[in-house]
């Protein structure tokens, strides 16, 4: 990980949400997946294996989940594994 990321996951100029959404990233990026973060770390797009649209994820319901599919999808921000896990199935479909 290089600097800057290091000094965003320890609170550098980010909010909660932005951190977790950058776990998350992390997460998904050592299972091949390939995401990025947008809008100054506010949402996270994740690229579908196959051509389409990627799946947009945000923290929402008050930072307490990860929610994607226009908030019908979400997952709760204290399990970034289990949140790849969901994701990951998600968009292999």
């Amino acid at each position: 990980m290089n600097s800057i990321m290091q000094a965003a996951l320890q609170g550098f100029g980010q909010t909660d949400e932005a951190n977790a959404l950058i776990r998350l990233r992390d997460r998904l990026v050592s299972r091949g997946v390939n995401a990025e973060l947008r809008d100054n770390n506010c949402a996270l797009m994740v690229h579908k294996p196959e051509p389409g649209l990627p799946v947009w994820v945000f923290v929402g319901y008050g930072g307490a989940y990860y929610s994607w599919q226009s908030a019908e999808k979400r997952h709760p921000i204290n399990d970034v594994e289990g949140a790849a896990d969901v994701l990951a199935e998600y968009i292999a479909k």
